[in-house]
């Protein structure tokens, strides 16, 4: 499933939303500037390496800066080829608006920095061992998805569903789109943890940590003459 668009047109200019989209786009532009083994550096340096905070010598055996946390923020803006950023951040440009709208542009950029932290620890702690850099901005979009999930239930999401090769358009609620998104990601952290080779290489419990954490965060962080509203 591919969403296309929403149904709920945002009441201010969502800019905070299109500096994270423009951030992205610059350190990527950064990363194409690169030589492979460079790129492998910044990505080892700069990505969330489980390994590098649960095992006491792999920062010094790789020349990494000891109990070093900034890949936590940093690793969010990093991605791994142009599927993975356009996917990213057409997806925040679909959903990142509207929570923008209900947050304000600074609790928004909060609540998207620390939806990205958690997502970074809710990994960390499903692999602990990985000595792989993990980047992308995934985790924190994985925040506003949750967000958006309890903010806009009724909300209607125009999604691509190819059918043999063949693309069918349909809109489905929103808690329907995203309450299944959520479940393909569990279900594949629960296969890649089973050791299921085909649901490996993606950090789903990321995804899942981002997800259940956009919760609680939007509930921490809105305004409170925005509780009192009703979801749309």
């Amino acid at each position: 499933m591919l969403p296309i668009r929403d149904t709920v047109p945002h009441r201010h200019l969502p800019w905070v939303t299109w500096l994270l989209i423009a951030a992205n786009v610059a350190v990527f532009a950064f990363e194409l500037s690169l030589a492979p083994a460079e790129l492998h550096d910044l990505f080892l340096l700069c990505g969330v390496v489980p390994a590098r905070y649960t095992e006491a010598l792999f920062a010094q055996r790789h020349g990494l800066p000891v109990g070093d946390l900034w890949p936590f923020l940093t690793s969010t803006f990093l991605h791994g080829g142009w599927l993975h950023l356009i996917a990213n951040l057409w997806t925040l440009s679909i959903f990142g608006d509207n929570v923008e709208d209900r947050l304000g542009p600074l609790r928004y950029l909060a609540f998207y920095v620390l939806a990205g932290l958690v997502a970074a620890v809710a990994h960390v702690a499903s692999d602990p061992g990985s000595g792989l850099p993990v980047i992308g901005a995934s985790g924190a979009i994985a925040g506003v998805m949750g967000a958006y999930f309890v903010s806009f239930p009724r909300a209607r999401v125009v999604t691509l569903i190819p059918i043999f090769f063949w693309p069918v358009f349909v809109e489905l609620p929103a808690i329907v789109f995203l309450g299944l998104w959520f479940l393909l990601q569990f279900q594949s952290g629960a296969l890649a943890r089973a050791g299921d080779a085909a649901a490996g290489g993606v950090a789903w419990w990321a995804h899942v940590g981002g997800f259940l954490a956009g919760i609680p965060l939007l509930w921490l962080l809105l305004p409170r003459r925005a509780r009192r509203r009703a979801p749309a």
